[in-house]
């Protein structure tokens, strides 16, 4: 289901405690022109950026579960001298050419400082209540190339997992469903190592009759904190495209079949797509009606591809 409006609006349509977990990525500060009223991401301030993130979580918490969980995605930006050439100018709704990477220089603060937005919301949540569990780094392999020669070429991301306020920092969280391989070498090193006293992945293996299979978790070790995903380009007119396989993991991890998925800042509707493909509900959050028009096209392919190859 998509809303299509004002996320805060939105959210207080959506009933309470019915969302099982919040997968998202919201516009990052000062980068994008989405070329509407209202939208995020063009706030004068970082502060007033991260005041309005923490309200939407305000909202968010009262439709998630108690047991629920957020993963949230930020970029963050540096500094510059000025976006359109003029030292501080401010960024205004209608000037519809920001570059990627040349956020404006926020008052009190040089050029060329790291802004730190992604910390700065993380920190915000925690003093609202929100449970800080864990940053996650979303290691880009392919990341866009940078004219920099005073600092390295950026190719990482935060995606930072939060409990929900009430949550007393228990949670639903799936280890097993995004357990990694083990490496041959680590389990040929636990093996030599193994002294027949110590239990590995709460399994007992008997000494006499000990192999390298029952040595470790049978369904691999525990996910890192370093996820390695390409970035995706898109030939949709959404240039801020989600990788799905970032949504599948949190998805996976975050909820069961059936639960409900919430994307507040939808967007071409990644999110939602993985969701339905993972046997969970969803619902999406859009202020741009032109994006709405996108991801509504992106899941009628999705449903004719379904039809024509008898999937159900």
């Amino acid at each position: 289901m998509i809303l299509e409006g004002d996320v805060l609006d939105k959210l207080s349509e959506i009933p309470p405690k019915s969302v099982q977990m919040v997968c998202t990525s919201p516009p990052y500060w000062g980068l994008r022109d989405y070329e509407m009223d209202d939208q995020f991401g063009l706030e004068p301030t970082p502060e007033e950026f991260v005041v309005k993130l923490v309200a939407v979580f305000r909202g968010i918490s009262r439709i998630l579960k108690k047991n629920g969980t957020v993963w949230l995605n930020l970029g963050d930006s540096y500094a510059n001298t000025g976006v359109f050439g003029k030292p501080n100018e401010q960024v205004k709704v209608g000037t519809r050419n920001l570059a990627y990477g040349r956020a404006p220089t926020p008052p009190g603060m040089k050029a060329k400082n790291l802004i730190g937005i992604p910390w700065k919301v993380a920190f915000a949540l925690q003093r609202d209540g929100w449970y800080l569990r864990q940053e996650i780094i979303w290691n880009k392999p392919n990341a866009m190339p940078e004219a920099v020669t005073d600092r390295c070429t950026k190719s990482h991301e935060s995606i930072f997992l939060l409990a929900h306020p009430k949550s007393g920092g228990k949670y639903y969280y799936n280890a097993d469903a995004i357990r990694e391989p083990h490496l041959e070498e680590s389990l040929e090193r636990t093996q030599r190592n193994w002294d027949g006293k110590r239990d590995i992945g709460n399994i007992k293996p008997s000494w006499n009759n000990i192999d390298i299979k029952n040595m470790c978790h049978p369904l691999g070790k525990n996910k890192r904190s370093v996820w390695t995903i390409n970035t995706q380009a898109s030939r949709d007119e959404h240039f801020a495209v989600f990788p799905p396989k970032i949504p599948e993991l949190c998805i996976k991890a975050g909820s069961q079949k059936g639960d409900t998925v919430l994307d507040p800042f939808f967007g071409s509707g990644t999110t939602g797509s993985v969701a339905q493909r993972l046997d969970r509900k969803w619902i999406g959050i859009e202020l741009n009606p032109k994006y709405v028009k996108l991801a509504k096209r992106k899941f009628a392919q999705v449903e004719l591809f379904y039809k024509e190859n008898k999937i159900e």
